[in-house]
């Protein structure tokens, strides 16, 4: 197999040749099926090259291992059985181990394999020609082989090169399932493979995870709430500000429990000096004697209610029963507000012991359990992650001010909590159970399809 050299024709020739080749290729753009490509190729190039037999190969692939006839020149039905064909099938594919390139070669007798060459005289002629026509990537997708009596010149083949090229272009273009048997010819091994890989990829076990809102707040916080009714008049602690235990926080309008104790005072001064009075008077005389008990019963309930009237302004000011980080929303919110007795006011809080809040939508919730690993992204330091595990995790789910119903999950700091703040907010992942990396991929889908198909 000898490839050939183009050398320069003349100007009549490249005339002629250049308007035929201009015609075959607008008839190769009116064709509309594949099998009128190949019935073209085989039939219609001799317009612009004689030859006296044409054969459409095309090349083997992991399913055939040889090359294939598709069309021959002047036969309407193909028979790939007949010998011509199975002869034509091996020396092509003997030619092409030796020389894979995509030029087109001169092939004779004395290019033949040592096993074909007794029947070359039988089945095909002198000279021969392999014109290989390429897929736009540069891929061998079929060839022509064309015979004859006379050699071939290198106008011929410089033709039959760009033809070539139009045919290959065309039959892509026509023949999607052509080039989509090339390419799955080419990469079957390799998808058979990677899908193999995809499909055993599924299996992997994963531990199933979730990502939810989550948001440092206090352990445990002490809370301090309205010990009595009242409006309060001002608060003297600013909120976030460590204080001391027995420091004021807040205090409430004094105006009413200071009269009402004053009232209270003077009536018990008043019973006082009747009970005197009358103790005084019942050595003489009998009816205030009988007034006594009566008396002293009535000054018991009056110092009952001075009492009573004396915790009330006593509890006028609220003190921290214990130390710790004051927490609560700002000091305009409280001021003149009117609170009743055990209304949440504010939080006392230790701010070395810290807890994760997370709020897992419903939609996302998984199986958790005691001790699971949480993974918690704060705003503050989002390129970090900190280590925390599930303390608790709630069996009902509640309403968010964001009208979201998620489950409330607690989780325990690691060591190191102590530089974080109350209040610091980001997104926790929680990591459930073990499952399938199908069962972690295609959860939401299934669950979201499940009504509509009735499984």
């Amino acid at each position: 197999m000898v490839a050939t050299e183009v050398t320069p024709t003349s100007p009549p020739q490249r005339n002629t040749s250049f308007t035929m080749l201009l015609q075959l290729e607008g008839m190769v753009r009116a064709a509309r099926t594949q099998q009128e490509l190949q019935f073209f190729f085989v039939n219609e190039t001799r317009r612009l090259v004689p030859y006296r037999q044409a054969i459409l190969l095309i090349p083997p692939t992991p399913s055939t291992q040889s090359y294939e006839v598709r069309a021959a020149s002047s036969v309407p039905v193909m028979d790939r059985t007949v010998p011509l064909m199975q002869w034509t099938e091996r020396l092509i594919g003997e030619l092409r181990k030796i020389s894979t390139g995509p030029e087109i070669s001169h092939v004779t007798e004395e290019d033949c394999p040592e096993e074909l060459r007794p029947d070359w005289k039988e089945f095909t002629l002198e000279h021969g020609l392999w014109c290989p026509l390429k897929h736009p990537g540069g891929q061998i997708i079929g060839g022509l082989w064309l015979t004859r009596d006379e050699p071939w010149v290198d106008h011929e083949v410089t033709v039959l090169q760009r033809l070539g090229d139009a045919y290959a272009y065309a039959w892509c273009a026509v023949g999607p399932s052509n080039a989509r048997r090339w390419r799955w010819g080419l990469n079957r091994t390799m998808t058979w493979v990677l899908a193999v890989v995809m499909l055993s990829a599924l299996a992997i076990p994963v531990p199933m995870s979730a990502l939810a809102p989550a948001k440092i707040v206090a352990k445990d916080p002490s809370i301090v709430s309205a010990p009595i009714d009242g409006v309060i008049a001002e608060i003297f602690v600013l909120p976030n500000t460590v204080v001391s235990k027995g420091q004021v926080l807040f205090k409430y309008e004094d105006t009413t429990f200071r009269s009402e104790y004053e009232v209270a005072e003077r009536n018990l001064d008043v019973g006082m000096a009747q009970y005197r009075r009358a103790v005084q008077g019942s050595f003489v005389d009998a009816e205030q004697k009988s007034e006594v008990p009566l008396l002293k019963a009535e000054v018991e309930l009056r110092e009952t209610e001075r009492n009573y009237t004396h915790e009330r302004l006593a509890k006028v000011e609220v003190k921290a029963e214990q130390a710790g980080l004051l927490l609560y929303t700002d000091k305009s919110d409280w001021i003149g507000k009117p609170v009743v007795v055990g209304q949440r006011i504010m939080e006392l809080a230790n701010p070395q012991q810290l807890e994760v809040r997370i709020d897992l939508p419903v939609e996302d919730a998984i199986v958790l359990r005691e001790g699971a690993a949480v993974a918690l992204f704060l705003n503050a330091n989002p390129f970090s992650s900190v280590p925390a595990t599930v303390s608790h995790a709630s069996y009902h789910a509640e309403v968010l001010p964001n009208n979201m119903l998620a489950y409330r999950v607690t989780a325990q700091l690691g060591q190191g909590a102590s530089e974080f703040r109350i209040g610091w907010q980001g997104s926790a992942k929680i990591y459930g159970e073990t499952v399938t990396l199908f069962t972690y991929l295609f959860r939401r889908p299934i669950s979201a399809i499940r009504p509509w198909i009735g499984l």
